[in-house]
């Protein structure tokens, strides 16, 4: 279509004003190229003056209700040819299978709104849900993170079929008594409603969604709420140019494309008694279009809301409204008689025709810069997945971190330190069941949880209360489901007295999910119930501001350190909590929980790739189940368990699908796990020498022939030493009976060694082991080989250097600082069966299933406890350690081995003799051999263990890659090699080097 302009030179006269001013604006709809102008242009040429008017009037869909309804609401929309329609509850496939069914019908594409402040969730399920604006106002110097929500929000927008977004809301929120606006609003001050406001707004013109400023001329400091009476605003005009208008003004100058005007009653702008401000001419036409400039679109706040109803009735309202200078009015209810009333305000002479057809085009104009010239159905196939990016679950948890703020924070308690010095215990208030905040915390130690609500009995409060007593430290969560001051922010008295009591141990870091203002009722007594001790008395204090998976996650990652805090409140709640308070709190490096994409990997791209490996293990009955889990500069980014315990219960276990939280035998793991580390702290306080001998710390070692081996040649497995003994064998007589002094079936002083539920070793037995190995022949030959045996000798060589057994030892100086409470030997003392894999049956030794003791047979005969084999644990704890490794020996605020130690173990130790060995641990071939991770870099390290297990750590600055894989794969056989031949463990991990190289596409 050529582009035209067949209006008469009148009408183009009464546009050429405001056209010229919408050149100074950018961006603004008015900005349109020749196809979008031509389009309105025609279009409106081709109206008559009634389908004019009606293109100023927008009624409420809904997607949620009837067909009876719907077909309705379609005949309402045809009939009278109207220009929008406002949709609010339902979800977003019937919304836009609505949308179409109305568009279809439409001869000029409709305006879709919605009000979308927080996100499309605000209206339909299975969408985004965003922060509330007070939760964005506490973010402080990283507005573009509001740019990008803005933008995200249009993208989705869009793709719903939808033209514009009731939002920002620019009202100063400087009334914490506010039931309407409140939580909606960016904060009290001012400049950082402007400057937030103005970072969403434009985010989504940028991305060619119309926007609508609200509420004018601000909302911000009344108790009515507009939608149940007419608010009054007492202040001057001085007192509005100050604070109320100073955000409109700023983002009108910026070339907002909407503006919707509210229904106050504001005496010092239209004295006219119970006139609201939507039906002023004063205030919209005098106010906003003439003195600030404003040449969008005007709407009106919804039309059906008592603050304009409750003295002009439907029609009357709508007439008034448009005498005022309203361009758009939202939520007509009686649409007959709003036109009919308006057409007789046209013929009474109080409006211009032309006048309507000045807004009429204004809303063709925004019509075809939105897109609807070239207007095509939604797509549906994808939509809900669409509208669910990945992209905007990272925004939100970015959203969500930038926002935490923490109020107080004594001596420092915060991020908590030291975990081996901490008994946790978990609260959460309003909660019947295990919250997301409580098992984020239990993520990062041992952290047992208590629930509490309002109808918790006294009998169960008083024995929660009595186990409050064994522990040093508590996290408080309080859980409020309403953000709303008249119901007072969900806070009931019993909840304000539980959290009160909680904080008078003095031993509580409480963290509030739920409005701001709520602080105060915490902070003085309520009601008749008189609270002992306030909030201000806690030791910490976070505020999230709301309740959601994203608040309770990142709040326990704050609390232990994975992630820091920089929000600041953005509204005074009472003397003690006033806007900009906000302690800043640093990261210290625990490992983080997140997505993919926070590291630029594509999430889908690394989940097929696993999935595909792992599934194809399971299918080969290469093992049972596994857990997968990997980390990327300090984030775990895939966590997984697949499979089940075992293939069937044949043999006394059943398949319980495979958990995130089950405890594996290490095996060989054990090795890099146990005794390697604690050799590295030997070596850093000089208490142990790589290039010392044998015999030096094994006196008995003296007169064997393995006194002189050197440390550096045994760590490398090239000191001559045999591969393995098989240590049990030596215990039978030919006949397949026990030698005396070996095995009993029952328990006894003498035999307390237990191997099995009826078989007991002698105590003296582990000494004939140690007698074994030291006078075991050598290999004739100095060449690499892989032995066990020195990391059986480990634990004695430990016991006599430091005075402590070799378990207590590798707890207390790792695993319990770490928060690695899981990691131990002998898990049957703390755990159920039910919570640990069983790995083979064992045929030959013990001839039973061995489920929750070691593997290894020279290991169980060492009473589960040895330095090669024997640890159990979960992947998430064994992560820790190997973090630590990847960070150079410190993590959690705390060094644990110097970095030139790590360095020292990690690197080859012999290269130029073709060993690929570092001091225990495992190294990547000089040259790829097709067994494990072909883009593995010379750094790069780890170990695999006999059941299936295998850890990898890759400090290249590239990659910054942690990995951990347990399996059971010799279940039932250890005759089963399928994980070996299949290459699934290291085929994982390249998947991840892959992704990380790939990116995010």
């Amino acid at each position: 279509m050529p582009y035209c302009r067949s209006i008469f030179f009148g009408f183009c006269c009464l546009l050429l004003s405001f056209t010229s001013f919408a050149q100074t604006k950018s961006p603004s709809f008015l900005q349109l190229n020749e196809r979008q102008a031509c389009w309105a242009d025609s279009v409106f040429t081709n109206m008559n003056p009634d389908d004019r008017i009606a293109q100023l009037i927008m009624v409420a869909g809904y997607s949620n209700r009837k067909p009876t309804y719907e077909d309705s609401l379609i005949r309402l929309v045809q009939t009278y040819k109207l220009g929008g329609v406002v949709m609010f509850q339902g979800g977003p496939v019937r919304q836009a299978l609505l949308t179409n069914r109305l568009q279809a019908i439409s001869n000029v594409p409709l305006l879709i709104a919605m009000d979308a402040e927080w996100g499309i969730a605000m209206r339909l399920d299975s969408t985004v849900r965003y922060p509330y604006q007070m939760t964005l106002g506490a973010i402080q110097g990283n507005d573009s993170l509001i740019y990008r929500m803005g933008a995200n929000l249009a993208r989705q927008a869009r793709r719903l079929g939808m033209q514009i977004n009731f939002a920002p809301t620019v009202d100063v929120n400087n009334n914490p008594n506010n039931p309407v606006i409140n939580f909606r609003s960016f904060g009290e001050n001012k400049y950082d409603v402007a400057r937030k406001a103005l970072a969403y707004m434009r985010g989504m013109q940028d991305n060619r969604l119309l926007t609508s400023l609200k509420h004018f001329p601000g909302h911000g400091d009344t108790g009515t709420d507009s939608h149940y009476d007419l608010p009054l605003i007492a202040k001057s005009r001085a007192q509005l140019d100050s604070l109320e208008l100073y955000p409109f003004r700023q983002l009108i100058s910026a070339g907002a494309s909407g503006v919707m005007v509210a229904h106050l009653s504001i005496p010092s702008l239209d004295t006219t008694r119970n006139r609201p401000s939507t039906l002023s001419p004063a205030i919209v036409t005098n106010l906003l279009k003439n003195e600030l400039g404003f040449q969008g679109l005007v709407f009106s706040d919804a039309m059906n809301m008592k603050g304009v109803t409750k003295y002009f009735p439907s029609g009357q309202a709508d007439k008034l409204g448009i005498e005022a200078g309203m361009d758009v009015l939202e939520f007509t209810e009686d649409v007959p008689a709003a036109l009919a009333q308006i057409k007789q305000s046209v013929a009474d002479g109080r409006i211009t025709q032309a006048s309507l057809d000045a807004r009429c085009l204004k809303v063709l104009r925004a019509k075809a810069w939105a897109g609807l010239d070239q207007y095509k159905p939604i797509v549906m196939e994808n939509l809900v997945n669409d509208l669910n990016s990945v992209q905007d679950d990272l925004l939100n948890r970015k959203l969500t971190e930038s926002s935490l703020t923490v109020l107080k924070n004594d001596k420092n308690i915060l991020p908590l330190q030291r975990l081996d010095t901490l008994r946790i215990a978990s609260v959460a208030i309003e909660s019947d069941k295990i919250t997301a905040f409580q098992q984020m915390a239990g993520n990062y130690t041992q952290v047992d949880h208590f629930n509490v609500t309002s109808r918790t009995p006294d009998s169960t409060l008083a024995a929660v209360r009595d186990s409050l007593k064994n522990y040093n430290l508590i996290l408080v969560d309080v859980h409020l489901n309403n953000i709303r001051p008249a119901a007072k922010y969900g806070m009931q008295a019993k909840t304000a007295a539980l959290v009160s009591e909680m904080v008078s141990t003095g031993k509580a870091v409480v963290t509030v999910f739920g409005n701001a203002y709520v602080l105060d009722k915490l902070t003085f007594p309520m009601d008749t119930v008189k609270i002992s001790r306030n909030i201000e008395d806690a030791r910490a204090i976070v505020m999230p501001y709301q309740l959601t998976n994203y608040t309770e996650e990142l709040s326990a990652q704050l609390i232990f350190g994975a992630i820091g805090a920089s929000g600041k409140l953005p509204v005074t709640v009472n003397q003690r909590f006033r806007a900009g308070d906000g302690l800043p709190v640093q990261s210290i490096g625990r490992l983080k929980y997140t997505i993919p994409e926070e590291v630029g990997i594509d999430s889908r791209y690394l989940a097929q790739q696993v999935d595909s490996l792992v599934n194809v293990g399971l299918t080969e009955h290469a093992f049972p189940g596994c857990v997968v889990q990997m980390a990327k500069d300090g984030k775990v980014i895939f966590r997984k368990a697949y499979g089940n315990h075992t293939y069937d219960a044949s043999l006394g276990a059943e398949p319980k699908p495979t958990q995130l939280d089950d405890l594996f035998d290490m095996a060989s793991v054990t090795k890099v796990s146990t005794s390697t580390p604690s050799l590295m702290k030997l070596v850093d306080e000089g208490k142990f020498n790589l290039n010392g001998k044998m015999a030096d710390y094994l006196p008995s070692f003296k007169k064997s022939n393995k006194a002189d081996l050197v440390w550096r040649d045994v760590l490398t497995h090239q000191a001559r030493l045999k591969a393995w003994i098989p240590f049990w064998m030596d215990t039978k007589n030919p006949d397949g009976t026990w030698k005396s002094k070996t095995f009993q079936k029952e328990r006894s002083g003498r035999y307390p060694i237990e191997v099995t539920d009826s078989l007991y070793e002698f105590r003296r037995y582990p000494k004939t082991i140690f007698e074994q190995i030291r006078d075991s022949p050598l290999n004739p030959k100095k060449e690499y080989v892989y032995s066990d045996l020195s990391f059986i000798l480990y634990p004695q060589i430990v016991k006599r250097i430091t005075g402590t057994d070799f378990e207590e030892y590798v707890k207390s100086s790792f695993y319990r600082p770490l928060g690695a409470s899981t990691l131990t030997f002998q898990p049957r003392r703390f755990y159920s069966l039910s919570q640990i894999v069983p790995t083979e049956y064992d045929s030959l030794f013990r001839k039973t299933l061995i489920w929750g003791r070691v593997h290894d047979e020279g290991a169980a005969m060492l009473d589960g406890l040895s330095g090669h084999a024997g640890l159990f644990g979960t992947a998430n704890d064994l992560m820790k350690l190997y973090e630590m490794y990847r960070q150079q020996g410190s993590y959690g605020g705390q060094r644990f081995i110097s970095q030139k130690t790590i360095a020292e173990f990690t690197r080859y130790q012999f290269p130029e003799l073709g060993n690929r060995r570092g001091l225990g641990f495992d190294k990547p071939s000089f040259t790829y051999s097709g067994n494990g991770p072909r883009s593995a870099t010379k750094a790069s390290y780890g170990h695999s263990g006999f059941t299936g297990t295998f850890v990898w750590v890759e400090p290249d600055p590239a990659y910054n890659i942690t990995y951990v894989f347990l399996s059971n794969r010799v279940y039932p056989t250890r005759n089963n090699n399928k994980v070996i031949t299949l290459n699934t463990r290291t085929n994982i991990v390249e998947a991840l080097y892959r992704a990380t190289k790939r990116g995010i596409q």
